[in-house]
C-alpha cells in the first residue's frame, strides 16, 4: 500500500471565512490580498503557482520555517501620488502586502525549493526527497 502526502493550504481563518457571506469578505477573499493559487503534484516535485502581477521579484519573500512555506509580496504602485496630476479617476488594482502559508509533507526537500517569478506568476518548485526503499538485513550468527 502506498501513502501519498500532500501539500496543504494553511489557512487559521478558513472556519471564518466559510461564516461570512462572500459578499461581506471585502477584498480578503476576491483575489486582492489572496492571489489565486495552483499546486501541482508531479512525481519529483510539487509546484506552486501564485499570481503575482505588478510585483517587482524584490518585493517578495519564500520562507520555509518548520515545515510551513510561506510566500509574502508586497505590491507597490509608482503612481501614489492622491494630486490631481496622476489623472486617476477610479483606481481598482491593489496595493499592499499579502501572504499565504502552505504545510509541506515530509516528503519535500526544504533544501532545494526553488522560486522564480516571470510574467506575474511566482513558480516555487518543491522537489521530492527519493524515497528510502525497502531492503533485507541480514542476520549473523552470535
Amino acid at each position: 500500500m502506498e501513502t501519498y502526502a500532500m501539500l496543504t493550504l494553511f489557512d487559521p481563518f478558513a472556519d471564518f471565512y466559510r461564516t461570512v457571506p462572500a459578499r461581506r469578505r471585502g477584498p480578503v477573499n476576491d483575489g486582492y490580498l489572496r492571489p489565486a493559487v495552483d499546486i501541482h503534484e508531479r512525481p519529483e516535485a510539487y509546484e506552486i503557482l501564485a499570481e503575482l502581477p505588478g510585483v517587482s521579484p524584490d518585493n517578495v519573500s519564500v520562507n520555509v520555517e518548520k515545515n510551513v512555506l510561506t510566500l509574502q509580496a508586497e505590491r507597490q504602485d509608482a503612481q501614489e501620488s492622491t494630486d490631481e496630476s496622476t489623472g486617476f479617476r477610479h483606481v481598482e488594482r491593489f496595493r499592499g502586502t499579502f501572504r499565504r502559508s502552505f504545510t509541506l509533507p515530509e516528503t519535500v526537500d526544504a533544501d532545494a525549493i526553488d522560486a522564480k517569478l516571470a510574467d506575474g506568476v511566482l513558480r516555487v518548485t518543491l522537489p521530492k526527497r527519493d524515497a528510502p526503499g525497502a531492503r533485507k538485513i541480514a542476520v549473523h550468527a552470535a
